[in-house]
């Protein structure tokens, strides 16, 4: 497995907080086991229209988005005791435990930093965990769609090598980290791929200024199996796979509201996206 250049990009999530004294696990409410809650699925634009999201301010009379969401009252089973069960190249998802970080919460705040030191210890940790080689560059969705992932590899690789990347495998993973010490209050849902079908997925128009992607809408299924992992912590990183040329796996995921949560304790992560070849 040979290493080239690492493209990344960041997002964080904040959710309002209140800091506990204590980083213990004992002496933490930590809800666990499964649960029921609402998520919000996709629900399509009433006149038929190919649905639109605009990142900033849409244009004069246009709506910010024209399609809606579809609140569904979902079973999410825990991943906690169980990670072993979960392959990234079949369930579209993977919790990793015991990574080490030289990154404390408070030097995500520093752009410098995060591409300074958090970017190698991605492309560190994926390295270890894939094979191939690498480029890394309160609403069920997916990241990205087959012709965004294309899209990107254009977007970030020279257009020769691009075309050339585009005839092997490649793939558009997130590893999601928190930056609380634990993750006690809006976590993160994800579905089993293999319970997803195709048509169950949408393309959304992502309108920037100067361009437009793609991102996938899910539609709820009866037969969608979801899962959460609780009490995630800074040690540990959920990997998400948003499109794989070969195998197909992808995995829809949303942040949901756990209704056994201590009222004011809020969510704070961030989430690096990697483009993988090979």
């Amino acid at each position: 497995m040979t290493s080239q250049t690492l493209t990344q990009t960041a997002a964080t999530s904040l959710t309002p907080h209140h800091p506990s004294t204590s980083t213990s696990n004992t002496n933490l409410n930590i809800p666990r086991g499964p649960l029921t809650t609402t998520l919000n699925f996709y629900s399509p634009p009433p006149d038929g229209s190919k649905p639109f999201n605009y990142v900033e301010a849409p244009p004069p009379g246009s709506p910010q988005r024209n399609y809606t969401d579809a609140p569904q009252s979902v079973t999410i089973n825990d991943i906690r005791s169980r990670e072993e069960d979960f392959e990234l190249d079949k369930h579209g998802f993977a919790p990793v435990r015991g990574v080490e970080s030289k990154v404390e919460s408070e030097g995500f705040e520093d752009d410098e930093i995060i591409k300074r030191v958090f970017y190698p210890e991605v492309e560190e940790l994926l390295l270890k965990r894939l094979e191939g080689r690498e480029m890394p560059v309160n609403r069920v969705h997916i990241d990205q769609t087959a012709s965004s992932a294309a899209q990107r590899v254009r977007f970030h690789l020279p257009a020769a090598e691009a075309e050339e990347a585009l005839k092997e495998r490649y793939r558009i993973i997130n590893v999601w980290r928190p930056l609380n010490p634990l993750i006690r209050a809006h976590p993160l849902a994800v579905a089993d791929s293999t319970s997803v079908d195709d048509e169950a997925m949408v393309g959304i128009e992502h309108r920037y200024p100067d361009r437009t992607g793609e991102t996938a809408a899910v539609k709820w299924e009866r037969e969608q199996r979801w899962w959460y992992w609780s009490g995630l912590g800074r040690d540990e990183r959920l990997l998400l796979q948003c499109f794989d040329s070969q195998d197909g796996a992808r995995v829809p995921h949303s942040a949901f509201v756990d209704p056994r949560s201590e009222e004011g304790v809020g969510r704070e992560s961030i989430e690096v996206r990697a483009l993988v070849f090979g």
